[in-house]
């Protein structure tokens, strides 16, 4: 008698992975792993329930791992340093979460000696060209088998197939995508696919609750997030989650993304991420405060890289290592408070206070007086820095 294949899934619980383990069990006896790698979106209930559900649909065995404190301090802090957000909207949320899903996925299936590597990503994505690249740099000759993207399947078919085995499937969860992680929670269904529907209220995971206004006081150091409103955590983590609950009834950091995909086309998902807006903009607001204008500058640029590189699958690349020296290097003097007042739908930055200010460093006061440099100063300043400009006018000039 024939041993049955090793396989092991990327399994998230949701729908297109849950089609999965019935798909691959049924139709061609694999005997599945299915590993959840949890990025900070799973409570210790549904863990239960997807392991549950997991032996249920058919899996020879589960395992959850939890990586939200090694992608924190190895992937989002860097994102928070550079301030990234994809065409200056979105977190990153997904693509760093799948990066570091498929790099344990792939030291699992190294593991167990799997004979192949299973993902429910669909062909249009960019979660497919995360997890092959990943599977294909770090387990290299394990077959990867993709029943969603082979098969070209819509939600509505899988759902159909799971209920002809006996399987049902709630509406909410049938109707909306949802990918839930500690950088927030992306929402993908039908009014996604249009260039100009929004989500409805009901789609989104955390209703808006509050609706009175609240003063916060966020604390970083050295460019790190460690807590708000005098409260100090001892982990990262720990800190940006107890941030996303105060801040997400709110429906802070809500938005539809339109991005360009990997493989070439445009896509649109919606996303909540309270706690990482908050992160991302009052830190760059004490950036602009504490750090000098070449430091601001080439950090835009190397922000916006790293975090391109991040969306595109490419966080194993060694350059990455070389731009997280750099942004590490530069928060020396990112420290201090910054103060935001939180509203429904919106927030507004109010300021900061850091001992690292150059607004209050003395030489003067924008628009208003000057103390380290007279008028004379400027004169010569001006006349030297217009000399080039007089020059090529010059030359241009005595060409005609």
């Amino acid at each position: 008698m024939t041993t049955p294949k090793k396989i092991v899934l990327a399994y998230s619980g949701g729908l297109d992975t849950s089609y999965c383990i019935k798909y691959l069990t049924k139709e061609h006896g694999y005997d599945v792993h299915a590993l959840t790698v949890d990025t900070g979106g799973f409570s210790p209930v549904e863990l239960q329930e997807m392991e549950e559900r997991a032996f249920t649909l058919g899996a020879t065995s589960y395992q959850a791992v939890n990586v939200t404190e090694a992608l924190y301090e190895e992937c989002l802090r860097f994102l928070v340093y550079g301030n990234s957000l994809r065409y200056q909207t979105y977190p990153l949320s997904v693509s760093a979460e799948r990066m570091f899903q498929a790099l344990e996925v792939a030291k699992y299936a190294n593991l167990i000696g799997a004979d192949a590597i299973a993902h429910g990503s669909t062909g249009a994505g960019n979660d497919q060209v995360r997890f092959d690249l990943t599977f294909q740099l770090l387990a290299p000759g394990v077959e990867i088998i993709t029943p969603i993207r082979d098969q070209q399947l819509s939600r509505e078919a899988e759902v159909a197939y799971l209920a002809r085995h006996g399987v049902s499937w709630p509406d909410k969860k049938g109707k909306y995508s949802i990918n839930q992680g500690i950088w927030g929670t992306s929402v993908g269904g039908q009014e996604t696919l249009t260039s100009h529907q929004n989500l409805p209220e009901e789609a989104w995971p955390v209703p808006v609750t509050v609706t009175e206004a609240r003063t916060l006081k966020l604390h970083f150091e050295e460019g790190q997030f460690v807590g708000f409103d005098g409260e100090r955590f001892d982990h990262s983590v720990a800190a940006v989650q107890a941030l996303e609950a105060v801040a997400a009834p709110y429906g802070i950091g809500r938005d539809v993304h339109v991005g360009d995909t990997i493989i070439g086309i445009k896509g649109r998902v919606g996303f909540a991420a309270a706690a990482p807006m908050l992160i991302i903009k009052g830190h760059h607001l004490l950036e602009k405060h504490t750090l000098a204008k070449w430091q601001l500058y080439w950090k835009e640029q190397l922000g916006n890289w790293y975090g391109m590189m991040v969306h595109e699958g490419q966080f194993l690349d060694p350059v990455m290592r070389n731009m997280e020296a750099f942004l590490e290097d530069s928060q020396k003097t990112v420290s201090g408070d910054v103060f935001v007042t939180l509203h429904p739908y919106r927030f507004v930055l109010d300021g900061v206070d850091s001992p690292y200010d150059m607004l209050g460093a003395g030489f003067g006061q924008y628009g208003e007086m000057n103390t380290g440099w007279s008028g004379s100063d400027v004169k010569g300043f001006t006349r030297i820095l217009a000399l080039s400009g007089q020059v090529q006018a010059a030359a241009k000039g005595s060409s005609k």
